[in-house]
């Protein structure tokens, strides 16, 4: 990929972020309205009464009024009301990443089910989640606000081919660069036994 096509790329990244609109639902305070048989699954579905939403310009619609509230639930809010849905894991899944650069200059984006588009930096910053018992990880993106994305398993692989290791306060760790920012998926001796 020529310097170019690499710049190109970025600004077209950025411009959709740049376009993206989503309401201030942060500044509105409606009354509650009670629940609404609505789940996201955990594979990013929607479902209504049970049944999957196949129409995405419905879904996107609904994804950009979500909000996580301080009780650690999830609504669906609009200047009038307020409503509550159930998310089994996280509202968004991350489904595709693109790379820019390399190194610390490197610059890593992601799509999200709902086709947001966001920078892995230090207002959209990674987190990793481990089971205790299975040991498997869950990899998270901020999207905005405090809404994250699960990051798909395809992904998370891509992702790990990217990191490398990183002595930081005497911590051999291993991560990736994005932003000038190295994230941590954790230390080396813990990543190689949780996979071995």
């Amino acid at each position: 990929m020529t310097e170019q096509s690499t710049q190109d790329g970025l600004s077209a990244i950025l411009q959709q972020i740049k376009g993206q609109k989503h309401p201030p639902v942060h500044l509105w305070n409606p009354d509650f309205c009670g629940d609404l048989d609505m789940r996201i699954a955990r594979d990013g579905t929607w479902f209504y009464l049970g049944s999957p939403i196949g129409r995405k310009p419905l879904v996107k619609l609904f994804s950009g009024v979500i909000r996580l509230d301080e009780d650690d639930k999830y609504y669906l809010v609009t200047p009038v009301e307020k409503i509550g849905i159930t998310v089994d894991d996280a509202p968004f899944v991350a489904v595709e990443m693109f790379r820019e650069g390399d190194g610390p200059d490197q610059i890593l984006s992601f799509r999200t089910n709902v086709d947001d588009f966001v920078i892995l930096d230090n207002d959209h910053p990674f987190r990793i989640e481990i089971d205790p018992e299975t040991k498997e990880p869950a990899p998270y993106i901020r999207i905005r606000a405090n809404l994250d994305a699960l990051i798909t398993r395809a992904v998370f692989y891509d992702l790990v081919n990217l990191a490398e290791e990183k002595m930081i306060n005497g911590k051999n760790l291993f991560g990736f660069w994005s932003s000038s920012k190295f994230f941590e998926l954790g230390p080396v001796d813990e990543i190689f036994e949780n996979y071995n």
